[in-house]
């Protein structure tokens, strides 16, 4: 069987906006690194829209294309997974169908690999259309996993955006984890890998899907999926407060010599909220990472497919 030079993983959920321009400015740009030597593996992410339509419309007009509609919305990083799963080609580009990531950087990214790397990465100089406080945070998370990670050190300003060797792709298909923060597992594998910087546009259509509460949840994830700093943190916590009860009984102490009580309930609500904060503090570091073994030793598949299309055949959900 003959296997195509690029796979284009891309996951889309409710991009019926953009899709279809998003399907044209990457196939111009893959033909004109690869010729007809590409596959497109679109991932339907349980859409509430059109999109699962729109891919098979493409299917069905294009055989380069493939698309897999998940059973239910199982978030980015299981989409991707899905299709880095499914893809053959011996080079991979994993891109958001908003097109804030521009396509046209694909020549660029080839090149680079041709140098001997396995992973070229999108490295953002710029994020074009997005708000003073999410590039604060944005930058703050990176600076921070930077500073957490020990054994290897996540590229700054970096999203899922880039292109990976064969070899890279098998090596991620072997890591089960289900709670996934994909971008982070890439950078740990290793091999050579290096940085393209470009300019991240605006999104084309649309609005984004990541709200505050799922970004903080990958950044747990992504914390504790790669570092136990929080429980040494917890550790430091504890002992701070072992430091802070030993001052106080001192001062007790002191006072009783000294011949006066210790005034008042409001110093000894104040040590009992301040202990009791610092312990459940602590206690929720410790469960997160106890819900995550729970989480690990369940064993669940990562996804579901329910419905997956191409043009020589219709894949059988039992197939796939």
């Amino acid at each position: 069987m003959d296997y195509p030079r690029l796979s284009v993983v891309l996951p889309c959920f409710n991009e019926a906006d953009v899709l279809l321009e998003t399907y044209s400015r990457l196939v111009a740009a893959c033909e004109a690194v690869v010729g007809d030597s590409f596959e497109l593996v679109m991932v339907n992410d349980g859409s509430t829209d059109v999109t699962w339509e729109i891919i098979k419309g493409l299917v069905a007009k294009d055989d380069r294309v493939v698309g897999y509609s998940l059973s239910r919305n199982f978030g980015q990083q299981m989409a991707v997974h899905c299709g880095l799963d499914r893809c053959s080609g011996e080079r991979v580009l994993l891109i958001d169908a908003d097109l804030q990531d521009p396509p046209e950087l694909l020549g660029p990214m080839m090149s680079k690999m041709d140098e001997g790397y396995d992973v070229v990465y999108g490295q953002r100089e710029r994020r074009d259309g997005e708000s003073k406080l999410k590039l604060l945070r944005s930058a703050a998370f990176y600076r921070v996993m930077r500073n957490m990670t020990g054994d290897f050190k996540l590229p700054l300003d970096t999203g899922d955006f880039r292109l990976m060797s064969r070899r890279v792709v098998e090596a991620f298909k072997q890591m089960p984890e289900q709670q996934r923060f994909n971008r982070g597992l890439i950078s740990w594998i290793g091999y050579k890998q290096a940085g393209l910087l470009y300019r991240r546009d605006p999104r084309r259509a649309g609005e984004t899907k990541w709200n505050a509460s799922q970004l903080i949840r990958l950044a747990i994830d992504a914390i504790t999926g790669f570092s136990i700093e929080p429980l040494r943190f917890a550790i430091h916590m504890g002992l701070l407060s072992l430091m802070v009860s030993a001052g106080l009984s001192v001062y007790a102490i002191a006072s009783w010599v000294a011949g006066y009580a210790v005034e008042g309930w409001t110093s000894l609500m104040a040590a009992i909220i301040f202990f009791g904060s610092i312990q459940l503090f602590v206690l929720g570091i410790i469960g997160e990472y106890v819900g995550r073994i729970l989480i690990e030793a369940k064993r669940r598949p990562l996804y579901f497919v329910a419905d997956a299309a191409r043009q020589s055949s219709k894949v059988s959900i039992a197939a796939e």
